[in-house]
């Protein structure tokens, strides 16, 4: 699929989410990489053979002031 040299990581690789994008909608809080991986703003992804992957932000600690 990836045209880039180097290529780009498969979908099945852990560096999945260092593809480069090939569409980009902030608007609608997804992009497209060229490994075929579409990525949420939540950090959810789908892979290309329909596996989900949920999302992975970290966590945020509260801290008091």
């Amino acid at each position: 699929m990836c045209q880039h040299q180097p290529p780009c990581p498969s979908a099945d690789s852990a560096d999945r989410e260092s593809a480069r994008l090939v569409a980009h909608h902030p608007e609608q809080g997804w992009s497209l990489l060229c490994n075929g991986v579409l990525l949420f703003e939540d950090t959810g992804e789908l892979l290309p053979d329909g596996r989900i992957i949920d999302p992975h932000r970290p966590l945020r600690v509260a801290t008091a002031a």
